[in-house]
């Protein structure tokens, strides 16, 4: 409305300056054609953002429950204009009798006339004035008053018809947002010289599908990889590195086994006094950019980055490499801020602050003049905030970091970096990985277990499943192979996704490799068959494409107009995890539109055959287009969970 408003006043504008033209009143003609000229490219500048907006709006679905939320709010301010944020609950139906959506506002309004205006009234006469109110709108057909004061909501089939018929034409659009943000997402962060390990699972994993989910909704999206490759650990593998591959300015040491390099620097620095001293020594000339030492870092570095890249390219993983070292330098400017608004004490030489509501300091310098994980993470914070000017800034850390990180954040905020009415700084928090004991996960020797070896097994357990389906009968040798890292992959990822991150969860091969329930074999085999329908049917992409734009999708079976609306609650879905952070609901809502394509399945022929022939008889084309939609849906959110479905399993 603002930019066709400001179109118009600038469409006079330009008419009133070529008037000034044909008068011959010239005080500056060039003048008058710069502005002219500066006022036509603003003008067409406007009209393309407006027509790319309006194309962008046409096509994003519509999310139904925000729709529905916004007649129902008009309705209320209609039906009470006195009242101030009065509650607004709109939820779909748990049963078909109750309608299809369903506004339990007029409770909670009752409540606050009660309180606030000493007015009692039942709330089934609050939701009749507020249905006597509903603006008039293309998706309500009708409403009724149930029990206390329920508002049962029945959608029109033709605006659900045309919904499908929208997503079928334009894909899977995000729904509409408004104004482009920037996120940055803090995730997976290994420490170099460590293997990644089961740990590094969740967040990894979770973090992946946050930017995914993000990136689709339209966000510019940072991925940074925190890395630990900064400390005093440095020292005692930059001196092991020299007693054990001398040359190593020369020729490159083979480091086969990081890990057991690590161990062995860390005995030694344990047991051996004089190498304890000169790994000391180590880091000081590291930190002073010695070159000798940068280069041993670097190598060290190096070696770990190809072992956690092996597990990236595994599990389909981008990210920006951003460690502890990038924000080295900024660490002293973040000391002398603190300094100058006079937030520091100095205890026992330490340079501490104390962050209002927490009882524990943040220390920013050591004694002994050097930096902690609490000076880089908030010059991290600083730097995502203040430079790339993070409107959304996400950190996806084990729960044990909680109280680390709230600190850090109360004190960015304490000293001026951010606004958190402005800007959203989030922890979002997971739980342990447990083993079948219900403990933390761990080998039979009790080490933690690697997560190459992880993925592992997930493979050969994933190739045995098939095998034992006898799919190496009936798939090529390359169609196998895809069919078992889309499974193996696949069911670990959903196997995390699916169970709320704020829980701790067991990690069972057996049960994410079962394809009965709530599980990414389950999904992934129900996905392959919705695809074989219309295959099998010999109708290709390009008759579903044109049955989509002639086609009306008839919604008369209660299972069919059951399985429109469950494909249409996408964007709604999408809408709640943006905004709670919680993606077990996406898989909760995959496994919920799996099974009521089922039910549709089992009572609505697609395609019907002669019983004796099996000839094709009849290819009953609104249900084809039905299936697709499905299919559809389904792989944008295989696509948000990281997951990669086959077209044969």
């Amino acid at each position: 409305a603002f930019q066709e408003n400001e179109i118009k006043l600038l469409t006079a504008e330009i008419e009133h300056l070529k008037n000034f033209g044909c008068l011959g009143v010239s005080p500056s003609l060039e003048g008058l054609r710069d502005e002219n000229a500066k006022l036509k490219y603003r003008l067409n500048f406007l009209q393309k953002s407006l027509q790319e907006e309006r194309s962008k709006t046409a096509k994003s679905m519509i999310n139904i429950n925000s729709c529905l939320q916004e007649i129902f709010g008009a309705a209320i301010q209609a039906a009470y204009p006195d009242l101030e944020n009065p509650p607004l609950v709109v939820t779909p139906s748990q049963q078909p009798k109750f309608g299809d959506y369903q506004c339990n506002s007029a409770m909670g309004i009752t409540q606050i006339l009660l309180k606030t205006k000493e007015q009692k009234v039942s709330p089934r006469e609050i939701a009749e004035k507020i249905s006597k109110n509903i603006p008039a709108n293309e998706c309500i057909e009708k409403v009724e008053i149930a029990g206390p004061g329920f508002i049962n909501v029945h959608l029109k089939k033709d605006f659900v018809s045309k919904q499908l018929s929208s997503l079928l034409m334009n894909g899977v659009q995000p729904p509409a947002v408004g104004k482009r943000k920037k996120v940055v997402v803090d995730f997976s962060s290994p420490n170099i010289a460590k293997e990644m390990h089961v740990g590094h699972l969740r967040s990894t994993i979770i973090g992946e599908s946050m930017c995914r989910l993000f990136e689709f909704a339209g966000y510019d999206v940072l991925r940074l990889n925190h890395l630990g490759d900064w400390g005093t650990q440095f020292g005692m593998l930059i001196a092991h590195l020299q007693d054990k591959f001398p040359d190593y300015l020369t020729v490159s040491p083979p480091i086969g086994d990081l890990q057991a390099f690590y161990k062995e620097s860390k005995r030694r620095f344990d047991t051996e006094e004089e190498f304890k001293k000169r790994a000391y020594q180590c880091v000081v000339l590291l930190q002073s950019k010695n070159p000798d030492f940068i280069k041993a870092w670097e190598l060290i570095c190096d070696v770990s980055r190809k072992e956690f890249q092996k597990i990236y390219n595994c599990l389909d993983i981008t990210l920006i490499e951003r460690g502890e070292s990038f924000y080295h330098e900024m660490m002293k400017d973040i000391v002398k801020e603190f300094e100058d608004k006079g937030f520091v004490q100095v205890d026992e030489g330490r340079k501490i602050v104390f962050v209002p509501g927490f009882p524990v300091p943040l220390t920013i310098m050591k004694s002994d003049g050097g930096y902690t994980y609490d000076t880089s993470d908030l010059a991290a914070l600083k730097h995502r905030l203040c430079e790339e000017k993070a409107d959304i800034l996400i950190y996806v850390v084990d729960s044990g970091q909680s109280v680390h990180l709230q600190t850090v954040f109360a004190a960015g905020q304490m000293i001026g970096w951010y606004d958190p009415k402005v800007t959203r700084v989030a922890h979002a928090a997971f739980g342990v990985v447990l083993g079948e004991d219900k403990k933390k996960f761990k080998t039979r020797s009790g080490d933690t277990v690697r997560l190459i070896d992880l993925l592992e097994e997930g493979l050969k357990r994933a190739m045995d499943k098939l095998k034992d389906k006898e799919r190496d009968k009936v798939l090529t040798a390359e169609e196998l192979k895809a069919a078992q890292t889309s499974v193996a992959f696949g069911c670990i990822k959903y196997a995390d996704l699916s169970h709320n991150r704020l829980n701790d969860y067991v990690f069972s091969f057996d049960k994410m490799l079962d394809d009965r329930g709530n599980t990414a074999a389950y999904l992934l085999y129900a996905f392959t068959r919705i695809r074989a329908i219309a295959r099998l049917a010999n109708i290709d992409e390009q008759m579903l494409r044109k049955a989509a734009r002639e086609e009306v999708l008839i919604l008369d079976h209660e299972k069919e107009w059951k399985l429109g609306k469950c494909i249409l609650r996408f964007p709604e879905i999408l809408q709640k995890i943006l905004e709670d952070l919680l993606l077990h609901t996406l898989c909760d809502y995959l496994y919920e539109l799996a099974t009521t394509f089922t039910e549709f399945y089992d009572n609505c022929y697609c395609v019907e055959k002669d019983r004796q022939s099996g000839q094709i008889v009849k290819v009953n084309m609104w249900r084809l287009l039905l299936c697709e939609a499905t299919a559809t849906v389904m792989a944008k959110g295989f696509d948000i969970l990281g997951i990669k479905p086959v077209q044969r399993m």
